[in-house]
């Protein structure tokens, strides 16, 4: 017998098992969230037994969706979820229990720990910190007036209800109605506590199959400044998934794509849900590579990395990405995509963004602008370009909806450039050389010579190669001759 050749074999077999133990005990494996083992209650409580029984009578609906929900199969009720300590901001004393009418995700994370923890990390769970944003400026200035209760109607029905507001308890106990009802993403609780589950998971039935679903996005994820449902319903994905939702088997408790799936992908499947390869995730940014969010789009860990923090690198973000694509698509069609995507933001960012930026800070640095926001044409001319018609543009690619891209976004990006942008700096920068800032407005028109004598504005100059022009009028003629004929 080979005694050297056996032993070599056990110890083959022998150290990967020692390898993954060792692995197991160490302390970054010991610091990852471990989700608590859910464990449904043997009965209902009496406490939310009484609930049950009167919100039967009293709100059959909400009654009708607990009981399709899986925690009534775990005997989870009102009680567990709605309980509340009496030193708790929002605490009510409701037929002799102590609960709050806010279930937040403190009180989720007491069996949802690891979700919560995911959530907490992410993008969604900073949406309610808007107050000073340039879109809350125009609901509660440009747009609204605090007349309601010192705040502005388009605030409250507006941007609260999507990104969340801070919700505020009255004197009297009462939660105050400019702030609640509200089930915005990143909506700030009395409790301290960031988020609402019920945003995605719509009280109280709490449905895998409509989180699942691309509508369950759409309630804030639509529009002309971030219209990634209309974008997703274009695309190829979307047609696949209102064609054949019957396959999506939505389900299916682990819903894994390749597996449990093929037809198409929905946001939960790319942004959030299991592959072979990764588990579920509540950090909706953690397979993102771009953010295209801003006026110039950056890579997703750019801004932590200049303030010196140590972030999930946008390679390994994007790495995890194209793992779902590869699900179902090939690596090379996978890898070609990403270079289409990433050339059309990269257009968009040094064509017309960047310097689109620069032109305004450059009136801003010469004094040529007001401190007020939006006071000023070309104020709401930059702010169209970048958050409306370039997003547009951006999230097409990304999401391959081609006329979001072109005609809804480098069209309008374009034309609002060139045809209004550029006209608008102009007669800021001569009006303020009439005012008799002769040098800042010298210095204003060579930023912008700067920019139209680069090569990508040479057709708007009139510098274009004779060869481009010559070449672009023999199509030109191919084309008007190959249409003419078609029609007759």
């Amino acid at each position: 017998m080979d005694y050297s050749r056996n032993l070599r074999r056990c110890l083959s077999l022998l150290l990967p098992a020692i390898a993954a133990l060792s692995l197991s005990l160490s302390p970054a494996s010991q610091a990852e969230p471990k989700a608590l083992v859910l464990k449904p209650f043997k009965t209902l409580s009496d406490e939310s037994a009484q609930c049950a029984g009167c919100h039967k009578e009293k709100n059959p609906s909400l009654y009708a969706q607990w009981g399709r929900s899986k925690h009534y199969g775990a005997n989870v009720g009102c009680y567990e979820c709605h309980k509340a300590d009496p030193s708790d901001k929002d605490a009510i004393k409701h037929e002799g229990f102590n609960i709050a009418v806010i279930v937040s995700p403190k009180d989720c994370s007491q069996c949802h720990n690891q979700e919560v923890e995911e959530f907490t990390k992410s993008h969604h769970a900073d949406a309610g910190k808007i107050m000073g944003s340039l879109d809350n400026f125009l609901a509660e200035v440009v747009e609204g007036a605090m007349t309601f209760n010192g705040k502005s109607p388009a605030a409250v029905n507006g941007c609260w209800q999507c990104h969340g507001s801070e919700v505020k308890v009255l004197e009297n106990g009462d939660l105050d109605p400019t702030t609640w009802p509200n089930t915005g993403i990143g909506r700030i609780n009395p409790d301290g506590s960031i988020g609402a589950c019920s945003a995605c998971h719509q009280r109280h039935e709490f449905s895998m199959v409509q989180a699942r679903r691309p509508e369950a996005c759409g309630k804030c994820h639509l529009g002309p400044d971030h219209p990634q449902k209309e974008v997703y319903d274009e695309s190829k994905h979307g047609i696949n998934f209102y064609a054949n939702v019957d396959r999506m088997n939505l389900d299916s408790a682990k819903w894994i794509v390749g597996e449990d799936y093929d037809a198409a992908p929905t946001c939960a499947t790319c942004h959030m849900s299991a592959t072979r390869e990764q588990p579920v995730t509540h950090d909706v940014g953690d397979r993102i590579s771009w953010t295209l969010r801003p006026a110039v789009s950056e890579k997703v860990d750019a801004a932590a990395k200049a303030q010196g923090k140590q972030v999930k690198p946008w390679e390994e973000r994007r790495k995890d990405m194209m793992d779902v694509c590869q699900a179902c698509h090939t690596k090379s069609m996978v890898d070609s995509f990403y270079q289409q995507f990433d050339s059309l933001v990269n257009l968009y960012n040094d064509k017309f963004a960047s310097p689109g930026k620069k032109l305004m800070a450059t009136l801003k640095a010469e004094g040529m602008l007001t401190d007020t926001g939006f006071d000023e044409e070309i104020e709401w001319t930059w702010f169209y370009l970048w958050h409306h018609e370039g997003r547009r543009a951006r999230h097409g690619a990304a999401m391959q909806a081609p006329d979001y891209a072109q005609w809804h976004g480098m069209f309008e990006v374009a034309e609002r450039f060139y045809v209004e942008m550029v006209p608008q700096y102009l007669e800021v920068v001569e009006k303020a050389e009439h005012a008799g800032n002769k040098e800042g407005a010298e210095r204003a028109r060579k930023v912008l010579d700067e920019i139209l004598s680069r090569p990508e504005h040479s057709w708007f100059t009139g510098n274009e190669p004779e060869e481009l022009k010559k070449a672009r009028l023999e199509a030109q003629k191919a084309f008007k001759a190959r249409y003419l004929g078609e029609s007759k």
